[in-house]
Parts: structure tokens; sequence; C-alpha cells
């Protein structure tokens, strides 16, 4: 496998992916900007959203990818049968789930958002509207047991694209906004739902190759797969605990107005970008991961692992120091528009702001999770998880009346932190991971040409001042300009310095 193209793959496909769902936020502010509809809509979004999230972006393959791999290796029948019972079980599992919460939504969304029981118009909306978008949960849940057999075959082109086809129905009935007034936030539900269906056919017709479907109500639960569920919850909190603690914050902002869409779009900025530092190198990292440590050959555990942190952190640090300079140009550049007014810009960069130092840490969770995902350890990254949650919700709780929504993302960047660097200090107490010759090498010169990146895409804010204001029509333009020349001079200045080198390209491991 080349580390570098496979994460190439999956990196592209999640890019256009992130793209498209830029265009459909675009277009959700235009139309709803940061009102009660946007609030009520991105409840009800975020819950399934937020689902798909835990189970798509690797969190399932933490506990799938190493077990299927074992018995894949032992023979394609054992593959076979392990992965049609947990089919089954998941299925039956998700559809009991998603009726027990439909039945009871009043008292679910009251949980999630709590700060809308005080308004009863809010509170109504947000019920319907995510009962109408839950059944998503299962269908994408289901999708991403379709891609976690795909990426044990070293397959990730399908999965990574799945997620593309609900931003192009969301977009296509935006599209059609002006004339579908209130009743747009009831379609986009709507097709939310439709979406996570067509993922679903959309996998399937993939993963048909490797797996085939086989219902029947006899449900044999082996050791093997008492083994993956009982990794399975660990793992989607501590793989996903990013994710949970965006959630707490959703719960937590829906207590003063607006905070809940100023955090919806800060998150889908920083999120770009994670998507390929974190997520995409965990989930392409995994199944090769996996298989030496279950062959036992130490020296390439130790060349992947390295490998995987080195473009990590040159993702992650340079898109961190983007964010540290320039976070309200971006937010006014990509969502000034419309309905989504100046304060709503000034807002949602403070959280884009703080949300930003902490996105190394967001990538790096994900990465040292995946080393220990890969010695069938998820235990270890749980409890790490637990006690930074509990971090994360204590702060936001105890500041939240002081400094308002703000609080949030700063205590969501700490907790992170925190999280980041017990992971590794067990990673290297359990001798898990050792850093090879080359490493701090790398790491010294990705961190000077990401700070020279930083000076200079602040420089290129300064000269293009007048066309980023929120008044320019035209001010997307002159950020995708000048992110483009930013990105240019760091990859030009990284292989000069040989931070990156073409030759890792054409590595396999």
């Amino acid at each position: 496998m080349n580390l570098v193209k496979s994460t190439g793959t999956f990196g592209f496909y999640t890019i256009i992916s992130r793209l498209l769902g830029y265009l459909r936020d675009v277009l959700i502010a235009i139309f709803l900007g940061t009102s009660l509809l946007a609030d009520a809509f991105f409840v009800a979004f975020r819950i399934p959203n937020t689902f798909r999230r835990l189970f798509a972006e690797g969190t399932f393959n933490a506990a799938f990818v190493p077990s299927y791999t074992s018995e894949l290796v032992a023979s394609k029948e054992k593959s076979q049968l392990f992965a049609n019972q947990v089919f089954k079980i998941l299925l039956f599992s998700l559809f009991f789930l998603v009726l027990v919460i439909e039945l009871f939504m009043p008292l679910f969304v009251s949980l999630i958002a709590p700060g809308f029981t005080n308004d009863t118009d809010k509170m109504e909306l947000a019920i319907t509207l995510t009962r109408i978008t839950f059944p998503f949960l299962m269908v994408v849940s289901l999708s991403s047991f379709f891609g976690a057999i795909l990426n044990s075959h070293n397959k990730f082109a399908a999965a990574s694209a799945a997620p593309i086809i609900l931003n192009i129905v969301l977009i296509s009935i935006l599209f059609f906004g002006n004339y579908l007034n209130d009743d747009l936030i009831y379609i986009l539900s709507w097709g939310v739902s439709v979406a996570g269906l067509l993922q679903f056919i959309f996998l399937y017709h993939f993963v048909k190759k490797f797996y085939v479907i086989k219902l029947d109500f006899k449900i044999r639960i082996t050791n093997k797969v008492k083994f993956f569920f009982k990794k399975l919850l660990p793992s989607i909190f501590s793989s996903g605990v990013t994710q949970v603690n965006i959630l707490v914050g959703t719960i937590i902002a829906s207590f003063q107005s607006s905070a809940v869409s100023y955090l919806y779009y800060a998150d889908r900025i920083y999120q770009i970008n994670l998507a390929i530092a974190g997520i995409a190198i965990g989930v392409v990292v995994l199944p090769q991961l996996s298989k030496h440590v279950f062959l036992k050959k130490k020296n390439k555990i130790i060349n992947i692992q390295n490998k995987a942190l080195e473009i990590c952190m040159f993702l992650s640090l340079p898109a961190s120091a983007a964010l540290f300079v320039g976070s309200e140009e971006i937010i006014s550049a990509l969502f000034g528009y419309g309905s989504f007014s100046e304060e709503a810009v000034v807002n949602s960069s403070k959280a884009l702001y703080y949300f930003g130092l902490g996105l190394p840490a967001f990538a790096f969770i994900k990465v040292f999770s995946t080393f220990f995902f890969a010695n069938n350890d998820t235990k270890t990254p749980f409890y790490i998880s637990v006690i930074s949650v509990a971090l994360n919700i204590s702060i936001s709780v105890y500041y939240f009346e002081s400094f308002g929504f703000i609080v949030i993302p700063i205590s969501t960047t700490i907790s992170s932190w925190f999280n980041s660097l017990l992971l590794f200090i067990c990673l290297k107490k359990d001798n898990l991971f050792e850093f090879n010759k080359s490493f701090f090498i790398r790491f010294t010169k990705i961190i000077f040409a990401s700070f020279l990146m930083g000076i200079f895409f602040k420089y290129s804010i300064l000269f293009f001042e007048n066309q980023l204001s929120y008044e320019h029509t035209f001010k997307s333009f002159y950020l995708i300009l000048t992110v483009f020349l930013t990105l240019l001079f760091y990859l030009i200045l990284s292989l000069t310095i040989k931070a990156f080198k073409y030759n890792d390209i054409k590595l396999k491991y």
C-alpha cells in the first residue's frame, strides 16, 4: 500500500465532499442565516450528522477493521461469516434505536437542546425536523459498515465519495429556496434521510465484490463477534471524541440565541482540514497497520506510524496557522452574504479562531487513537476520552454564564490538547510507538515552513484588505486567490527545505 497516494485518494473525495458541503452551507446561510429556523434545523441535522461522523469517519473502522482483517487473513469464508453476523446485529439494533427515539423525540430533543425548552415554537420545530432526519442515522451507520469492508481491502475511493451524495441532494433542494419559503427546512430535512438511503445503495453496489448480504433472523454471537462489539462502543467514543465535544458544545450553546449557528459555521471550516489531516490518515493507515501488528513486523509498524504522524503535522500545522491569522476574513468571504450579518461573521470567526488553535490536537487524536486500535486496544483511548469530555463539560458549564458561547471552542481546544498528550504518553508507556531517526528533522522543517506560511498568509490578507471586507461582493474570489498563493508558497518551501519529499509519494508500506 502507498500511504501518501491512498491518503490522497481518500482526501481528494473528502475535499470534494467538504467543498460541496461549503456550498450547501453558503446557501443555508443565505436563506436561513442565524435565525430561529437555522438553529432548529442545525439541531435536527447535527444529531444524525454527528452519528455519520462517528461511524463513517474512521470510528467504526477502529473496531471492525482489525477483527475483519484477522478473519480475512485466516480465510474468506470466515470473514464473510463474521461480517454477516455483525451486519444483522447492527441492522436490528439500529432499527430498534431509531424506533424508540422517534417515539420519545420530545424528550430526546429537550436533552440535546435544553435551551430550546423556553421557546415553544423553536422546540416544536426542532422536534418535527429531528423526527424527519433521524432515520438517516440507521442507513448511514450501515453504509459505514460497507465502507469499513472496502477499506479493509484497501479500497478507499467509494467510501470517501459516498458523503458527496448528501451534499448534492441538499444543494439541489436549496437551489429552489426562493420558491419553497418556510417549507425549505422541512424539505431539507427529508432530503437528509433520502440521501442516507442513496448512500446505502451506492456503497452496496461496490461492496458486493467482497460481501453479499444474507439476511435471516438467525443470529450467532461468536466470540469474535462479542469481541468486536465489546470494542465498538469505546472506539466510537474515543475516536469520535472531537465530535462528542462538538455535540456537547451544541447542547450548551442552545441556551444562547444564535450560538448553535455560530458554532456550526465555524465547525464547517476547520473540519475541511481535519478530514484529511486526521480522519483520512487514520482510515488509510488502520488496515495495513493492523495487518503488520498481527504479523508482528516491527519495522513496518514504526515506519507507517512515523510517516502517518509526519503527514498529519504537514497538513494540520499550516492550516492552524492560517486560521490563527485569518479567521474573520475566512468566515466573511465564505459565509458573509444574504441573511448572514456582519455580527454573525464576527462571532463565528471568534469560534473558528479557537477551534483553529486546537486543529492539530484534533488530528493527533485521530492518528494516535488509530495506533491503539491497530493493537486491538480501544479501552485506553476510551478512558482518556471520558476524562477529556468531562474536562470540556466542566470548563464550558462553569464559564458559560460569564463568557457565553465562546467558551465552548476554547474548552474543546483545551480538552483536545490534553487528550492528545495523554494518548501520546500512554503510547510511549506501552511501547506501542517510537520515533525513527528522521522524524525530528522533518518535524523541525514542518514547523519552520508552517510559521513562514502563516506570515505569508497574513501579509496576503493585508494586501487584499479592501477586497476581503464584508461589503465587497467578490470577496470569496480574493480569499481563494490568497489561499492558492499561500498553498503554493508552502509547497514550494516544503519541497525546497525537504519538509516533504517527492519520493514519499512512491513509498510503499
